[in-house]
């Protein structure tokens, strides 16, 4: 059964870091696209980061670039989301997808598998 299971969310202030962790069970990451999507309260699910599973290449929204960082680790079957300098605006659920293919997706809806999201708010 593939499950994808988030962590890592919590409640901080701006300025500040936080680390969310995405592990996988029932499948290996390796020839996955993965990536990080949020969404707020009222809001479309937007796509943050993602990287495919061909030639590595990454993706950062606009508003992230700079800030955020993607990571895996391969022995662990978990990839992350490094967060700095938070922003009030970042303040979202936050989920992590797969899908198996080698290009780099990067709508919603181009995503088979889906974690429950884990909260991240950022507020002074």
């Amino acid at each position: 059964q593939v499950q994808l299971v988030e962590s890592g969310g919590g409640l901080v202030r701006p300025g500040d870091s936080l680390r969310l962790s995405c592990a996988a069970s029932g499948f290996t990451f390796g020839g996955y696209a993965i990536a990080w999507f949020r969404q707020a309260p009222g809001k479309e699910r937007e796509r943050v980061s993602c990287i495919s599973s061909g030639d590595g290449s990454t993706f950062y929204a606009d508003s992230v670039k700079g800030r955020f960082a993607f990571s895996r680790d391969s022995a662990k079957n978990t990839v992350y989301l490094q967060m700095n300098s938070l922003k009030p605006e970042d303040t979202a659920v936050y989920y992590c997808a797969a899908r198996q293919v080698s290009w780099l997706p990067f709508y919603v809806s181009d995503y088979d598998y889906w974690g429950q999201g884990t909260q991240v708010t950022v507020s002074s």
